[in-house]
């Protein structure tokens, strides 16, 4: 099942396309992984479709409907996004931050409900954060400060969630605490993922589609086995990867790979 879509859309800054004419479908309560050089679009694509940017032409439109045109409230109620740097937190502790994802939801004089605060504490103890509620933001780790940003996003209640590069700055284990986090999210909760990851082959563990992009195009779209292979890895980042499996999810992952040099590049 399909709910969010993209038909023909291009992107850009001034006179510069950074993505040209983009159709991709986005599986509904499945992960998905955005692949690809730098540059080549997959922060402009999370932000157009969230409506953070504008787009140049073209479509993006979720339950039929054109998300250029819904009510900014509304579509907060839908889709939720943590961006690659989120902005500071200086000065709130946990439970604060957390409560701005609340905003959609807010009339009047903006004050919380019984109802507010419930689903902020269900936040707050699905991400393994309710210990941290009254500490200040900037007193945790790089790890905990990324899973209260992800309680923040939960508590907006949306069926979608964007993440860019959720695990960038983080050591080995906390990458793998914030990706089972997102995993059990959705297996759970039913939430649609769509992140962007450098990782191969955390991008290969973790999802189950993949779209790989190159200068603002889609080189291949599908599963982990159709997308993580030697031909594609080659066209969209110029390597020569050795691809075997992982004994223990049974995905493919990237062993070693060199760069491609000369006759070899495309």
């Amino acid at each position: 099942m399909v709910r969010l879509y993209t038909e023909d859309l291009s992107i850009g800054y001034g006179e510069k396309l950074i993505v040209k004419e983009l159709s991709i479908q986005i599986p509904d309560q499945k992960i998905t992984t955005i692949i690809g050089p730098n540059g080549c679009g997959k922060s402009t694509l999370l932000k157009a479709i969230t409506r953070i940017i504008p787009h140049q032409s073209g479509s993006i439109l979720l339950d039929g409907k054109t998300v250029s045109r819904e009510n900014t409230k509304v579509l907060a109620k839908k889709m939720a996004i943590l961006p690659q740097t989120p902005e500071s937190a200086s000065g709130l502790s946990v439970g604060e931050l957390v409560s701005y994802g609340r905003f959609p939801y807010q009339s009047g004089f903006g004050r919380l409900t019984k109802r507010d605060y419930e689903v902020i504490d269900w936040a707050m103890e699905v991400t393994g954060t309710i210990g941290f509620k009254y500490l200040p933001v900037d007193s945790l780790s790089g790890g905990q400060r990324q899973r209260v940003w992800i309680a923040m996003a939960l508590a907006q209640e949306t069926e979608i969630i964007f993440l860019d590069e959720p695990t960038t700055y983080l050591d080995m284990a906390h990458q793998l605490e914030v990706l089972e986090l997102l995993q059990k999210l959705n297996v759970q909760e039913k939430r649609t993922i769509v992140m962007v990851l450098h990782d191969l082959n955390q991008a290969a563990r973790f999802a189950d589609y993949i779209i790989a992009l190159k200068e603002g195009h889609i080189i291949k779209a599908g599963n982990c086995k159709e997308v993580i292979t030697k031909e594609i890895l080659r066209d969209v980042f110029e390597i020569d990867a050795e691809i075997g499996i992982d004994p223990r999810t049974e995905k493919p992952m990237c062993i070693t790979y060199n760069l491609l040099k000369g006759e070899y590049k495309k």
